[in-house]
């Protein structure tokens, strides 16, 4: 009997703590061109020749139609933060959020407001891919994606430069697109396994030389507000970012929890260990409290699931996938192992909201899905994520070390 009423108990329990949420109708829906075809791709096609259009194509998703929604940026705690610039054509969604949140955290401890390049970090993020694929004859991933950590090391290891110093765009376009020098730099890359021609330094050589043509010969050193630099200097000097006082959160089942695990995925192409694993409940509270306490995050999972309305730029997990009290580290894991989670993009997490007593996150985003609405609207390159999104499909995020200190003091011990 008692075992009755602790099982009764803890059901009332579960049930308080997730609010009820209305049955979530699915429908099948034909994708319409957006600002990504519009806009993006327009421009490229002004200077590409050959481009041609989206396929448009039906899929399965959630019909979020009629429902109600806090999808509005003047509802939430912000924090300060540059306002949203595109990715464009390229996949660099890793450099655009993190950089974006390096821009904060600028702000948060210096006050001073500084709009830094995304380009100079891919630049040399390729240029590092092409060492370590010459090491590894070959057997390391040479793509576009990468991870939030890897700004870290490049950071690191080139400092950084304002954007108006290196915009990394070819003269007389509005929009990155990457695919032909992309297309280039992976034949080129083909051709050395093929030949065995792993001559590092050629190799890196010739890796610059076709980036030098589409991006720009990235500077050296170079002035700012009457101050010579070289891009290291103006990281420690001016920037004052410490590097190593930033952490990547990390929660999945496949690795032990309280530890410094690998994070299996393409992008990690470094195999870094450095990813904090904890238990869901810690990773979700830690999240919370860090943006309540003023600290904004790089965040990083999926975005193809079917609750993931562009329309309203909305994410949430519909009823028919799972009930939001059942969401725990199994189901986590078990959507990570068999693919149906994959981490394909990386945003800015800048705000929280609680309505009705469901956290909401407002997310900056580099990618064109957030931008299918009127560009002067204070909504455009944002979406408005509900907690249990975050809790099943986004799985890590980057942060300031003083914002998770409780969770970081468990390690080791």
């Amino acid at each position: 009997m008692k075992k009755i009423i602790f099982a009764i108990s803890a059901i009332i329990i579960a049930t308080a703590a997730y609010p009820q949420q209305p049955k979530t109708p699915g429908i099948m829906k034909e994708g319409k061109p957006g600002y990504f075809q519009n806009t993006i791709m327009k421009d490229v096609r002004a200077v590409d020749e050959g481009t041609g259009p989206a396929k448009k194509e039906k899929r399965f998703q959630a019909d979020l139609s009629g429902m109600s929604f806090p999808n509005k940026v003047s509802l939430y705690q912000k924090e300060w933060h540059l306002p949203p610039v595109s990715q464009g054509n390229t996949n660099t969604c890793w450099c655009f959020s993190t950089t974006s949140f390096f821009e904060s955290e600028v702000h948060r401890l210096t006050g001073q407001d500084v709009k830094l390049s995304e380009m100079y970090t891919v630049y040399w993020e390729y240029v590092e891919r092409a060492k370590r694929f010459v090491s590894e004859r070959g057997n390391s991933a040479f793509s576009e994606g990468s991870e939030a950590n890897a700004v870290i090391r490049e950071f690191k290891k080139y400092g950084i430069v304002p954007k108006e110093v290196y915009t990394g765009m070819e003269p007389g376009r509005k929009f990155y697109t990457h695919e032909k020098m992309f297309k280039e730099l992976s034949q080129y890359m083909e051709n050395v396994k093929n030949t065995n021609g792993w001559d590092e330094s050629q190799v890196v050589s010739t890796v610059k030389s076709i980036m030098n043509h589409y991006m720009g010969v990235p500077p050296e050193s170079f002035e700012w507000k009457g101050t010579r630099y070289t891009p290291k200097e103006f990281l420690s000097e001016y920037l004052k970012l410490q590097m190593d006082d930033y952490i990547d959160i990390l929660s999945y089942l496949q690795q032990p929890f309280w530890q410094k695990v690998e994070y299996e995925v393409p992008d990690n192409w470094w195999h870094s260990k450095e990813y904090y694993n904890v238990p869901l409940e810690d990773y979700m509270n830690a999240l919370k409290n860090a943006i309540k306490n003023r600290y904004t995050v790089a965040i990083g999972g999926d975005v193809s699931e079917a609750g993931f309305s562009r329309e309203a730029q909305v994410a949430l997990i519909p009823t028919f996938d799972i009930a939001v009290a059942d969401i725990d580290d199994n189901a986590r894991q078990f959507r990570f192992s068999n693919n149906t989670t994959t981490d394909d993009h990386g945003m800015h997490l800048v705000g929280w909201y609680e309505k009705d007593g469901t956290d909401w996150y407002l997310i900056k985003d580099s990618g064109s899905g957030s931008r299918n609405n009127d560009e002067a609207s204070p909504e455009f390159g944002y979406y408005f994520f509900r907690g249990d999104y975050i809790k099943l499909k986004m799985m890590d995020f980057l942060v300031h070390k003083d914002a998770v200190k409780e969770l970081i003091g468990k390690f080791g011990k």
